[in-house]
């Protein structure tokens, strides 16, 4: 298992034979919270992933014990001038369009806190794991802003209108059990089990077709928010994408010849 670190603040692993990347928020002295300089490493970390053809699935994790991503930096955010708060913003939105746009699979391994951009972190992954110490919400308008890593789209479409409206009107925190029955989270496991269940389920879906998993994953993404015909035009032009690809064919030779399949290297 190899690592590469992006700045002070983010560390990618490898796993799987490099199949699954691990990006770790590595921040623990203030709980991970996105400063401009984390923001830009996240970016610069998603940018380099998305660019590997051999990464099948992404898992987000933290270092820090109670938290995975207590959102944004308040103390930087402080000192910041009108004009300095304008000019960080696109470096902000860097990092959750990073993991937003990555073109594999993603997973947060949640625990601990996972607060406004922490959260949204997670809301841009295609699945939530958090354990029962995991307290999530969206709490911006208690300081004065709004959700603006996502969280107004991401969450709407995770729970509906109504439901995003009220967490993210009340600026509530939920707690595990709650978010696990509302949808906010995917998976719920035992305290300290976050992470290595995400591994896991990475592992698992990293088994299958590189292809297959990017073409299906641009399909989910594409055709959210579609109606119907388009959204099936939108599937259309991702099956075609695949149907006659080398991950095909030998997809189609290992099920009939009753073994696993050996996928062909990237390109």
């Amino acid at each position: 298992m190899g690592e590469e670190r992006f700045g002070e603040f983010v560390l990618v692993r490898w796993h799987e034979e490099g199949c699954v990347a691990e990006l770790v928020l590595d921040r623990p002295k203030a709980m991970n919270a996105v400063s401009t300089e984390m923001a830009r490493s996240v970016a610069a970390a998603c940018a380099s992933l998305g660019g590997d053809e051999g990464v099948r699935v992404v898992v987000v994790t933290s270092t820090h014990e109670r938290a995975f991503c207590v959102g944004a930096d308040l103390k930087e955010r402080n000192s910041f001038s009108d004009a300095e708060l304008l000019r960080q913003r696109p470096v902000a939105r860097g990092a959750y369009t990073g993991v937003l746009e990555l073109p594999v699979p993603t997973i947060a391994a949640v625990h601990g806190f996972a607060l406004g951009g922490g959260f949204e972190l997670a809301l841009s992954c295609d699945l939530i794991v958090a354990d029962r110490t995991a307290v999530v919400g969206l709490p911006e308008v208690s300081v004065g802003v709004i959700p603006g890593g996502g969280g107004t789209q991401l969450l709407p479409r995770r729970v509906g209108a109504a439901r995003a409206s009220e967490l993210i009107f009340t600026a509530r925190r939920v707690e595990a059990e709650e978010a696990s029955r509302l949808g906010l989270v995917d998976q719920l496991v035992e305290a300290g089990q976050d992470r290595a269940e995400a591994l896991s389920l990475a592992a698992r879906i990293a088994a299958n077709s590189p292809v297959g998993l990017r073409a299906a994953k641009r399909a989910l993404r594409l055709g959210q928010g579609l109606d119907l015909r388009s959204g099936l035009e939108v599937e259309d032009a991702a099956w075609r994408a695949v149907a006659f690809s080398g991950d095909r064919a030998e997809g189609v030779a290992a099920f009939n010849e009753r073994r696993a399949p050996r996928w062909p290297p990237a390109v």
